[in-house]
């Protein structure tokens, strides 16, 4: 079959389609509230930076007349697309915030007020509360057509419609909601055992007439914009690691001052008054969003929990590792065997033990690690400078462009510089999304790596699902070393004999993993793919498997987020996908190809996505101990049995759940319980 008879889901369409998977657990009754709560906060927040990166690039590259991957038609019809789903989305939302989430926390005595009129017990309260906290710093201002007022990003705005009281003159002024200054909830008095909270919006609603005395207010409306948060970082020609620094500090400055993305306005607004809104601040009718009375209700995430732990969901704490534990010292547990950690099932601390076991090891030379996300006030970090000041030869890749952890890093690199830690910045071009580490030892001692699918990240460590492996394999080790080697310049053609490399043999040897299968089933054997990861864009992967399905390999797809493949078409009939959203976000990245039964089992910082495989350094590491490919194997297993929490994709790209009559398993929980029976 030619390649151009294959079908693909658009990426934007797909994305939003995940992004809705999220919704559709904060839809879910059976869900403690404050946790169906941080799903909707988690949805809005996905959509925001959805709008600042993906259609902030649309629409850049419509003006630009810079159509890479699509022409002019297709880029405007993506974003016609974009807009017809968020509309769609966006009842869904408010349909569960107004239906779902109020009715429920007024059943646990919870009260958000859902207007300006605040109960009789509470009038003196808000207007006490208004006038000390929030009416010093409201600056309204008239909109006029031609106006320069400048409308901030992420900020919330009131839009008020009044009439001058003897005149009759009409007018319409901006508020802009003080950001910082007041919490968007604010505590009322509770009342006969009834929590009351107020959003601050309606504090300033109720408060209107004191703003503006002498006008009759007609109408009072939110609104909100988004704008384009992406930066482009030329460091091509960048001379020297400061330059790069100091352009990331200044094009992160102008982030807030980015082309137009959206603009979301409260559905209640008359038509004229958005007409008059959209000529004054030059707003295009496809820049148009409609929202409902409140916005930005990420920031629900924020909104207190009086009643206690029984309306949140309790992650269970991460486990330890008895093994470890019982060998005392990680470097002689990882001499007698790997060892694979699983987040947050099992205790981050580890790895910490690991580096601080490093810096103090006296037989360490070099320890080289890469930062793609650091963390605040880092654990990791504060390992490497001790390592540095013990006299460790300390070498740190720190990856500036990682999107909206510029500053952090920026941050992270020049106190660790400062402790006298060789930092490499970012390579032209290209973005390092391995995670690895290594520690050398003097002469003929035991050296190590430290092989990840997620960040070294001790904050995301808890909410993240990753796998990482500690071994002494000199052959991974080895590799890893020339990973650095390529890291720090000294070579441009490195020979992996264990990693993958994308941008070296990566994408070479997944295609001749896929191959192998489709051979084995033209020789009469069993096929079989089982591959998780968290986004699925590039074509020519995408193909790869379509081929495979036609053949007769059996394939099992674990996506949480983005899926262009198609199912469902006679080309992709022995392809099942299937998506988990659960209380951990899913992020390892695994790789199963049967192999006649060699089972081949490889974990990954990779997606299969354009960017992953050709513009980025991603490192892929096979699985070489059968205890724990057996391991690996169980919980993919263990995924693909999910019947709570795991929806399968269908070929209009639907979320559908795989309830069915088999005993429950939600898949997060029975790994939890997998690694408690587990001794090994």
């Amino acid at each position: 079959m030619e390649e151009h008879r294959y079908t693909y889901f658009k990426r934007d369409i797909s994305w939003l389609s995940f992004n809705y998977r999220v919704l559709m657990e904060a839809d879910d009754p059976h869900l403690p509230i404050y946790e169906r709560i941080r799903f909707l906060s988690i949805y809005a927040s996905n959509l925001e930076e959805f709008y600042e990166v993906r259609v902030s690039e649309h629409r850049g590259d419509i003006m630009k007349k810079n159509y890479i991957d699509e022409s002019a038609e297709m880029s405007e019809e993506s974003l016609e697309d974009i807009t017809r789903e968020v509309n769609r989305q966006q009842q869904d939302f408010y349909r569960i915030f107004g239906e779902g989430i109020l009715p429920e926390l007024r059943r646990q005595r919870i009260y958000l007020y859902q207007d300006s009129r605040p109960e009789a017990f509470h009038v003196d309260f808000v207007r006490n509360y208004f006038n000390e906290e929030v009416f010093p710093f409201l600056s309204p201002v008239t909109i006029q057509k031609g106006a320069m007022t400048f409308i901030r990003d992420r900020r919330l705005y009131l839009i008020v419609s009044m009439r001058n009281k003897i005149t009759g003159d009409p007018y319409y002024v901006l508020i802009k909601i003080p950001f910082g200054k007041a919490p968007r909830f604010i505590s009322l008095p509770s009342h006969e055992g009834v929590y009351y909270y107020m959003f601050i919006d309606d504090v300033i609603r109720a408060n209107l007439p004191v703003i503006f005395p002498g006008y009759d207010v007609e109408g009072c409306y939110s609104i909100k914009i988004s704008r384009d948060a992406d930066i482009y970082i030329d460091d091509h020609n960048a001379d020297g690691s400061k330059a790069i620094v100091n352009e990331i500090k200044t094009k992160v400055g102008k982030r807030k001052i980015g082309a137009l993305s959206r603009f979301m306005y409260d559905r209640a607004m008359p038509a004229d008054m958005l007409a008059y809104i959209c000529e004054s601040f030059g707003i295009e009718a496809d820049e148009l969003i409609v929202g409902g009375r409140y916005m930005n209700l990420q920031d629900l995430v924020k909104l207190s929990n009086p009643v206690g732990a029984e309306l949140e969901q309790k992650a269970p704490s991460p486990m330890r590792v008895p093994y470890l534990d019982e060998t005392g010292s990680i470097f002689r547990a990882v001499t007698q065997r790997d060892v694979l950690l699983h987040f947050p099932y099992q205790s981050f601390d580890y790895l910490l033990r690991f580096l601080m076991e490093a810096a103090f090891d006296p037989e360490v030379e070099e320890i080289k690690i890469t930062q793609y996300r650091v963390a605040e006030n880092s654990a990791v970090i504060n390992s490497l400078i001790s390592a540095a000041q013990n006299g460790k030869k300390v070498t740190v890749f720190v990856e500036l462009k990682a999107r909206f952890d510029e500053e952090n890093n920026v941050s992270a690199a020049e106190r660790m510089e400062q402790a006298g830690i060789k930092i490499i910045y970012s390579l032209p071009g290209l973005k390092v999304h391995a995670k690895v580490a290594v520690i050398l030892r003097k002469g003929d001692r035991t050296d190590f790596a430290y092989l990840s699918t997620g960040n070294f990240n001790e904050k995301t460590a808890r909410i993240y699902s990753d796998m990482a492996l500690l071994t002494c394999r000199e052959g991974l080790v080895a590799d890893v070393n020339h990973l650095f080697s390529v890291l720090e310049r000294r070579t441009g053609s490195p020979v992996f004999k264990h990693l993958l490399v994308a941008r070296f043999n990566m994408t070479p040897e997944i295609m001749r993993m896929i191959e192998r299968e489709i051979e084995h089933v033209k020789r009469g054997r069993r096929g079989s793919i089982i591959l998780k990861m968290n986004g699925l864009h590039d074509r020519h992967m995408i193909d790869a498997l379509y081929r495979a399905s036609e053949n007769g390999v059996e394939i099992d797809l674990i996506v949480r987020g983005i899926c262009c493949l198609v199912p469902g078409r006679p080309y992709s009939r022995n392809i099942r996908i299937t998506r988990i959203v659960d209380m951990y976000l899913e992020h390892a990245r695994v790789w199963y190809f049967y192999n006649d039964g060699a089972e081949d089992l490889f974990l990954t910082s990779a997606d299969w996505m354009r960017r992953n495989l050709n513009r980025r350094i991603e490192a892929a590491f096979p699985l070489l101990c059968p205890k724990i490919k057996r391991e690996v194997t169980d919980i993919l297993q263990i995924q693909l049995q999910d019947n709570v929490k795991a929806c399968t994709l269908d070929e209009n790209l639907a979320n559908v759940f795989k309830h069915d009559d088999r005993p429950p398993v939600r898949a997060q929980q029975a790994i939890y319980e997998y690694f408690k029976r587990s001794s090994f």
